[in-house]
């Protein structure tokens, strides 16, 4: 099995750790992985704020990087959601784009369902909570997954977020043009997460993360957050001493 990776803008510029987990998360399930370079931005941020023209423009690019692709996996269920349920729409009639919705999956999405992997044999020792990310699990539908491979992980306590599917108040362009309540809803979800007792908040959306991780940094607060990708890679090399 191959993959191709969609990397995103907000991993491949900030969070490039992310991507090299996944990648070695899916190596080690057996499946090669190759990196299209000329795949750019899905369109989401113009596509949000109704620059159809802009986003159609920006998201031909993935339409032409993945076109030979088996499958395509990214580390981001708001783009893998764009992807599947926007491009066949935003390119009416380009099948081109219609089969790349069809075989664009979220890193976890792709890991439990296609390959059918659950139990990475890693270990965590750490308390541990899930903000479920609203592209993601209300757009994309990714909602067991994530928590089906949490569960598998030894030593790992898994907390409950109060109203964890709450917004966190990022929404990409929604936190520049309405910021005020943007922080309101990002200091109620920080609030929650310190509520768990959790030492690391994980999530499947570096938006999210870098969003919350913001206002618990603000808050002195000593909660880390993580990428399900990298807490599951850490996990590993705890558990079976894979290569670093």
């Amino acid at each position: 099995m191959k993959v191709s990776l969609f990397v995103t803008c907000l991993v491949d510029n900030f969070y490039p750790f992310v991507g090299e987990a996944m990648v070695r998360i899916l190596h080690e399930c057996g499946v090669a992985v190759d990196f299209p370079q000329g795949q750019t931005c899905c369109g989401q941020p113009a596509f949000n704020s109704g620059y159809r023209d802009d986003a159609k423009a920006v998201a031909r690019t993935l339409v032409d990087a993945f076109e030979d692709a088996e499958y395509v996996v990214t580390p981001s269920g708001s783009c893998a959601g764009m992807v599947h349920h926007y491009f066949p729409d935003l390119f009416e009639g380009d099948e081109r784009a219609t089969n790349l919705s069809r075989k664009t999956y979220e890193f976890s999405q792709f890991l439990v369902n296609v390959v059918g992997v659950t139990d990475l044999k890693a270990r965590f020792p750490h308390k541990v909570t899930y903000h479920p990310s609203c592209h993601g699990s209300r757009l994309l539908g990714v909602k067991d997954e994530p928590l089906t491979l949490l569960s598998h992980v030894r030593d790992l306590e898994l907390v409950e977020l109060p109203y964890a599917s709450d917004c966190c108040g990022f929404g990409g362009t929604f936190a520049v043009k309405m910021s005020d309540i943007s922080t309101a809803m990002v200091t109620e979800k920080a609030e929650h997460v310190e509520e768990t007792k959790a030492e690391v908040l994980t999530s499947l959306d570096m938006g999210c993360l870098m969003n919350i991780g913001g206002r618990l940094r603000h808050e002195n607060s000593p909660v880390r957050v993580m990428h399900l990708a990298e807490l599951l890679y850490e996990g590993m090399r705890l558990g079976k001493r894979v290569p670093s």
